[in-house]
């Protein structure tokens, strides 16, 4: 029995040794996990404040409060005078405050016209004053926020010479008077001037400069490529590049000249192209109300100077379409007959780039809808008006549109 009593004693010990090496093994984890884990090791979900993993990202912001503030959303930035920003960084196609606030700076942006006063006896007058005058567009008198005169602001002149054959008699006439007109006008590191020619092709001879040794250099190297009755011309089998040399096309030169070369100037220099030809077009792409068009987008004046030879068996001087291209853009036409008058033709040029007056206004329909505005302007001073001067001044302009503006 007390065998029996010793064995059950000896049982029982070995049965508590077990129970405390099992409760052993339960706690050996805990007691040497490193500390932190034991947070980390759930694989339940929990409302602790530690960041979200990055391979289960969320669109909306954590609930509740955050200690730290919360960046703005993108897309509604504050007010801000720089421009706006294109549709690839364009925050949302909705309108915004700052928006509105681009749309009215450029609305209320001012529209430039040049003008010249010419008296009954074609002398330039040179002593008007802002109350002498009254600006409208498209029949609305405007208010005049500025009136000066011009005769100081820099020039861009693109020289652009006809070269088809019915300039052949004619082109050395031409050449002196273009030389003498650049060594007059041309005022060194303020103004510059392009030189072109043109048959069915335009070329530009010399870029904008004011080196007047490179312009003479190109004035001289102007030539007729291709004579009347041409066999070059006549033959169908020449390659198209000849014959386009052996036609006309005095509207696309125009074009060539004001968005090529001229457009490439400051806003503020005054642009001008001088037309040496006679207006006989044969094979322009462009009509000639679209080249006074892109010349009057362009804020481009083209003096017409109509010249040929008067023995030329094909074609005509014509008078018209150049006095139409040039009153048009806001110049004038001249049509001189021997070789001083085209001398004089020039010097008129000159003095009337000289004797310009600019005015500045803000235009009371600020709607920018890319339509034409007509522009008027009228003399408001009695004594003036029974003088019956001579305006000249482009006869309008085109708004620039909404999405044409923010593209630039």
């Amino acid at each position: 029995m007390f065998k029996a009593k010793g064995e059950g004693r000896k049982a029982r010990g070995e049965s508590g040794a077990l129970s405390l090496l099992i409760l052993a093994c339960c706690l050996l984890p805990s007691a040497f996990s490193p500390p932190g884990r034991a947070q980390d090791a759930p694989p339940q979900p929990t409302t602790s404040q530690t960041p979200t993993p990055p391979q289960t990202p969320t669109p909306t912001p954590t609930p509740g409060p955050s200690p730290e503030p919360t960046p703005a959303p993108a897309a509604t930035p504050e007010p801000t005078p720089t421009p706006a920003p294109t549709p690839e960084t364009a925050p949302s196609p909705a309108p915004t405050p700052w928006a509105d606030e681009e749309v009215e700076r450029v609305e209320t942006s001012l529209t430039n016209v040049l003008l010249t006063a010419v008296d009954k006896n074609r002398r330039f007058v040179t002593t008007l004053t802002a109350g002498d005058v009254r600006v409208l567009e498209d029949g609305v008198p405007q208010e005049v926020l500025a009136f000066e005169r011009e005769t100081d602001a820099p020039l861009s002149l693109a020289l652009l010479v006809d070269a088809s054959a019915s300039q052949e008699r004619v082109m050395k006439e031409e050449q002196a008077a273009a030389r003498d007109f650049v060594a007059s006008v041309l005022r060194p590191s303020k103004d510059s001037a392009a030189v072109l020619s043109f048959t069915g092709l335009t070329r530009i001879e010399q870029p904008l400069t004011d080196d007047r040794a490179r312009l003479n250099a190109a004035i001289d190297r102007l030539k007729v490529p291709y004579a009347f009755n041409s066999p070059e011309c006549e033959d169908d089998d020449s390659p198209e590049e000849v014959k386009l040399r052996c036609v006309t096309a005095v509207w696309d030169a125009v074009a060539v000249s004001v968005k090529e070369v001229l457009s490439r100037t400051p806003e503020r220099t005054r642009r001008a192209v001088i037309l040496l030809s006679d207006g006989d077009d044969t094979r322009s792409t462009l009509r000639l109300h679209q080249a006074a068009e892109l010349a009057v987008r362009g804020n481009a004046v083209v003096y017409s100077i109509g010249i040929r030879d008067e023995d030329f068996p094909v074609g005509e001087l014509r008078r018209d379409q150049l006095r139409r291209l040039s009153e048009e853009t806001g110049g004038r036409a001249f049509f001189p007959k021997r070789a001083s008058d085209l001398a004089a033709a020039f010097a008129q040029i000159e003095q009337e780039l000289r004797s310009q007056y600019l005015i500045s206004y803000s235009p009371s329909n600020r709607a920018r809808d890319g339509r034409f505005r007509k522009i008027e302007l009228e003399i408001t001073n009695p004594a003036l008006r029974k003088q019956k001067l001579r305006l000249l001044y482009r006869q309008g302009y085109y708004a620039r549109p909404a999405a044409a503006e923010q593209k630039n």
